[in-house]
């Protein structure tokens, strides 16, 4: 289970790490995706950094287990906050969402159960 658990949370963490750059960089398609559900450019920033931030305690929750825990639930609550933006701004493209939040939930359980079972 402990290599799961390392193996899901670095997988999320470079996900995270891009997708937080990519708001930074503001490449066409992520201005496209932020004025469908209306965010401004500083908007844009702060979630960019709430991501990057998940990215790093994903990392340091390697050799301390409660702060990847702690980014994983983050995460959940990030992607959660994305898909009710989504479905109030009436925009139907919230896959990536979607997506991120079930595997920032199925991270989150192997890693609690890995914490668990040591």
């Amino acid at each position: 289970m402990h290599i799961t658990a390392l193996t899901l949370s670095a997988l999320l963490a470079v996900a995270m790490l891009q997708s937080g750059v990519m708001k930074f960089v503001r490449p066409a398609w992520i201005r496209q995706f932020a004025e469908a559900v209306h965010l401004t450019t500083s908007q844009l920033h702060v979630l960019g950094s709430l991501q990057i931030a998940a990215t790093v305690g994903l990392i340091w929750g390697i050799w301390f287990p409660p702060f990847a825990i702690a980014a994983a639930i983050g995460l959940v609550l990030y992607f959660v906050g994305a898909i009710v933006a989504h479905i109030r701004t009436g925009d139907r493209n919230m896959l990536g969402a979607m997506v991120f939040l079930t595997f920032s939930i199925a991270t989150s359980i192997v890693l609690g159960v890995d914490v668990f079972l040591t």
